[in-house]
């Protein structure tokens, strides 16, 4: 993630977001497209296995100046197809709808990546929005033992059905932390969000990389005692 700072070109007002990182250009975060990356700050959700761990703290300002990022997208017209807000969790920021206008301004498309905790939020920006990744982190009974904060799966259920609802294409993206999950529940996923209208469901391993260091202990020691792993699992999907 680049935290460079903007030059000294002057430009437009524009909405304060706290940035924690930018990508220039990504093939991997948008499906089919090449996009640049903007990492908001904080998330209210404590997940073991988020691979963004650092940049989860609510409390702590961003890095890289908004103005920073618009000259990147500028500089890179006719080369790169959208935008995707992520994070941490960006529709937590209430400056995102104006950076996401911003973005529409410049021609660019909009993708977002969201774990759906605030569909209220989310609610303003559908207007907006070419795509989404929705994170469905587990079956209800599940969520606060993945989120360590979150009881249950209705708020990110409410933002999946206002998507639907809206026509926004959606992926939607569990993943499978195997000290939590097992496969009925990934299937109990997939026939809940399917029963809903989602064509798009993609199980992810955990990446160690970016973990919560105990997170990461603890599975590196699960993975060295059990029998199964998500490698077992994974290619029934």
């Amino acid at each position: 993630m680049n935290a460079q700072q903007p030059s000294s070109q002057k430009l437009p007002s524009s909405p304060k977001l706290e940035i924690a990182g930018f990508e220039p250009a990504s093939q991997v975060d948008w499906p089919g497209k090449l996009a640049a990356v903007v990492f908001l700050q904080g998330c209210p959700w404590k997940c073991g296995y988020c691979h963004n761990f650092e940049i989860t703290d609510v409390d702590k300002p961003g890095i890289v100046a908004w103005e920073y990022v618009c000259e990147h997208l500028e500089s890179r017209r006719g080369l790169i197809e959208g935008v995707v807000f992520t994070g941490g969790e960006p529709t937590r920021q209430s400056a995102l709808l104006s950076a996401i206008k911003a973005v529409k301004e410049m021609g660019l498309e909009v993708g977002l990546h969201t774990n759906g905790a605030y569909p209220e939020k989310l609610e303003p920006l559908l207007p907006y929005l070419d795509w989404v990744g929705l994170d469905v982190k587990a079956t209800s009974a599940k969520y606060l033992a993945v989120t360590s904060v979150a009881e249950d799966n209705v708020a990110p259920m409410a933002s999946l059905r206002l998507l639907l609802g809206a026509h926004v294409p959606v992926q939607v993206r569990t993943t499978l932390d195997p000290l939590v999950l097992d496969e009925d529940d990934v299937l109990e996923i997939q026939r809940e969000v399917g029963e809903l209208g989602v064509t798009d469901f993609v199980v992810q391993r955990v990446r160690l990389d970016g973990t919560n260091p105990e997170y990461a202990k603890a599975l590196s020691e699960y993975r060295s005692k059990a029998a199964h792993t998500a490698n077992d699992i994974l290619p029934m999907f």
